[in-house]
């Protein structure tokens, strides 16, 4: 274990080894007998103790001893020196079985229990702590004992840090007391303690300390992990922002219950089809937060009075989430008229949104955009499957934009919200730009996590400035870091081509012009139009995760075909989406697909030749709620078979996934799961599906 070599045992170490443990057994069927008897005996008490002593790990034992100290205190109770003598040879013994098993979980807990009695002197504690930290300086349990005896001493949290800053310079590999400094600063500084604000200059000080361990040692890994948590303090903020909206802040958006709409005077990434006169209204956060409801969010219109309701787009039932959703219902527009509506919302007017670490939104936000309605034609539209959509790459064309100025098409920086702590930004800007200069020596180095921290340096330095140049100006040298990182260091490949996706996703969604050569015009002579014709293409670009999501709320028509998707995590934002392509990826079951339980609006799904039904073991399926869990609303009865033998109760992932689907075309070919039994079955979960993998059913 952690690269020692086994040994053959010799032939009298194995005999002392069963020696050993055939009186443990003995030892712990006596001690099973005292404890279902409730025998206190002093003999009883110095068999466990010997257990103890041999085996620290047994917990019984330990809760034993609990026992007969509860049992010896009741008989001492008007007597202090013998409660004290009591639960001082308590501590004796199990600083004797520490001394056998520093990493006890059953010992520590005990000392804990033993403290919280009181009667201790608790001085000595953090001499008998040093001691055992020389030894191990980075045993988490010591440190993790460290902070419940400095509380119940009182300890200052700065007297704490001095303690961290001591035991890292004496070794700079002291991950534990790296750790520990972390929680400490983050509590000082969220107090503002005297000493530590502002924030800014608590982290340059810590940026010069880390320094010196990474730059003495840089294969030492514990000033790594700290080094990323300091980069991660200066690039996050502190408190909730609102980054992005749909509909778009001064935004003219066209809302039609015809799918084909002939006015060219508004470009079609503004244009929404919806039959019930429904448009969603998406609130994109920096962070999850809750208590997004109708008290801090309001809206003035002259037709929308009564309270809406909104909800957290995740799939489980948390009421903390990063995009929250409602729904605004239009009145009726009379045939061969049109209406226009100006809404105005107001975000965090009053307190009561607030993030997961307990800090408000405290950057009130207006938005105000204009509603356009179109009248209904006397003919019923056309539905997308009455003609089925085809992903071939000859029914796309390159979008041609009807204006001479490309900035008024795509509404990309319409999206983003950047009117938030310039001055902040621009620390965090100085600071990062300072960092990168000094770590480019060790990126040449064929340095791994150097390499690592410099792609994450870069990037959030893009991040930071994007709204103001809107580019990715080191996009191009962070995808090569990536790629020499999934060389070099091939066993976490998989990560590195995650950040790898989410750094290209970045660039290609950083600016209009960038995000113009992925829109498409969708164009099939066999249909009529599809309401909303602009298809964004990401298809072949090797992704295997989604991100930028808050940039592409807008998208109607998704392209994801030939990547390396494992997971669409993400895409619930796009509350748009009525078309979905993600044939040809690695998603690997079912549950993987749960995202797409939460897009209301999507009938065209294509997810065929995946690895769904490929698994043996679903791993997403310890990450999804089942039947079982009381957290899915499920209106089946589980005993029921459908036609062709599948049965309801052993395939509950596509129940949970199709069920509430409105889906009008679907393509499942080319999957494990995809019989004949399987098909059956998503012909009755989904009532309005006309097509599926290229076949009409109706």
């Amino acid at each position: 274990m952690h690269g020692r070599p086994r040994k053959a045992a010799k032939p009298e170490d194995e005999a002392a080894s069963a020696a050993q443990a055939q009186e443990l057994r003995a030892l712990q069927s006596q001690l099973l007998s005292n404890h279902h008897n409730k025998i206190y005996t002093d003999e009883a008490q110095q068999l466990s103790a010997k257990l103890v002593q041999q085996n620290p790990e047994s917990y019984t034992a330990w809760n034993y001893r609990k026992l007969v100290v509860q049992h010896n205190l009741a008989q001492s109770e008007s007597d202090p020196d013998s409660l004290k003598s009591i639960l001082d040879q308590e501590l004796g013994l199990v600083e004797s079985a520490l001394k056998q098993n520093f990493k006890s979980y059953g010992a520590w807990h005990h000392r804990k229990w033993v403290l919280s009695k009181g009667h201790s002197v608790l001085d000595r504690e953090l001499k008998l702590l040093k001691r055992f930290q020389q030894s191990d300086p980075r045993n988490f349990h010591a440190w993790n004992y460290r902070r419940f005896v400095a509380a119940l001493l009182n300890r200052s949290e700065e007297e704490e840090l001095d303690y961290t800053r001591e035991m890292i310079e004496h070794n700079f590999s002291n991950y534990s007391a790296w750790h520990n400094r972390s929680v400490l600063l983050c509590n000082l500084m969220k107090k503002k303690s005297q000493g530590f604000f502002p924030k800014e200059k608590v982290l340059n000080d810590e940026y010069e300390h880390v320094h010196d361990a990474i730059f003495t040692d840089p294969d030492d890994q514990s000033g790594w992990f700290y080094y990323l948590w300091l980069l991660d303090q200066t690039v996050k903020t502190d408190a909730p922002l609102l980054v992005a909206s749909w509909p778009a802040h001064e935004s003219d958006v066209i809302l039609s219950r015809n799918r084909r709409s002939d006015d060219s005077s508004f470009s079609p990434f503004d244009s929404f089809h919806s039959d019930s006169g429904t448009i969603p209204l998406i609130l994109y956060f920096n962070q999850a937060v809750e208590g997004v409801n109708s008290s801090t969010i309001t809206i003035e219109s002259s037709f929308c009075t009564k309270d809406l309701n909104w909800k957290p787009l995740l799939q489980n039932n948390s009421q903390l989430s990063q995009v929250w959703v409602t729904h605004i219902k239009f009145p009726d527009v009379k045939p061969h008229s049109s209406e226009a509506y100006q809404l105005k919302i107001s975000v965090g007017q009053s307190q009561g949104i607030i993030s997961a670490s307990g800090i408000h939104y405290s950057h009130p936000t207006q938005l105000a955009f204009k509603v356009c309605l179109r009248p209904i034609e006397t003919e019923p539209a056309t539905k997308k499957g009455g003609h089925r959509i085809l992903w071939r790459d000859e029914n796309f064309h390159m979008y041609q934009p009807q204006s001479q100025e490309p900035d008024e098409v795509v509404p990309i920086d319409q999206l983003i919200i950047n009117d938030h702590e310039p001055t902040a930004s621009n620390w965090r800007a100085e600071t990062i730009a300072n960092e990168i200069a000094l770590f480019r020596e060790l990126s040449e180095l064929n340095c791994k996590i150097g390499k690592l921290t410099l792609a994450r340096l870069l990037t959030a330095h893009d991040v930071i400035l994007s709204p103001r140049t809107s580019k990715m100006a080191h996009s191009e040298e962070v995808l090569e870091l990536y790629t020499d990182l999934i060389k070099l260091d091939p066993l976490h490949s998989q990560y590195y081509k995650d950040e790898h996706s989410l750094v290209l996703l970045q660039k290609v969604t950083s600016n209009r012009e960038s995000l113009l050569n992925h829109c498409f015009s969708y164009k099939n002579l066999a249909s009529s139009s599809i309401g909303n014709d602009i298809c964004l293409r990401l298809s072949n670009l090797s992704l295997s995760r989604m991100g930028s999501i808050e940039k592409l709320l807008w998208v109607q028509m998704l392209d994801l075909s030939h990547n390396e998707l494992h997971s669409i995590e993400g895409l619930e934002a796009m509350q748009l989406l009525s078309c979905l392509n993600l044939s040809n990826n690695k998603l690997g079951s079912l549950t993987a697909l749960g995202p797409l339980r939460l897009l209301k609006s999507l009938e065209v799904l294509d997810i065929s030749y995946n690895e769904i039904g490929s698994h043996t073991i679903d791993r997403t399926r310890y990450l999804c709620s089942t039947p079982l869990s009381h957290t899915e609303e499920t209106s089946w009865n589980s005993d029921e078979i459908v036609t062709g033998g599948a049965s309801v109760k052993d395939n509950w992932e596509a129940v949970l996934i199709f069920k509430s689907m409105s889906l009008t075309q679907l393509a499942i070919v080319g999957n494990a799961i995809s019989g004949e039994n399987f098909k059956s079955l998503l012909v009755k979960l989904v009532p309005t599906l006309e097509w599926l993998d290229g076949d009409k059913l109706h």
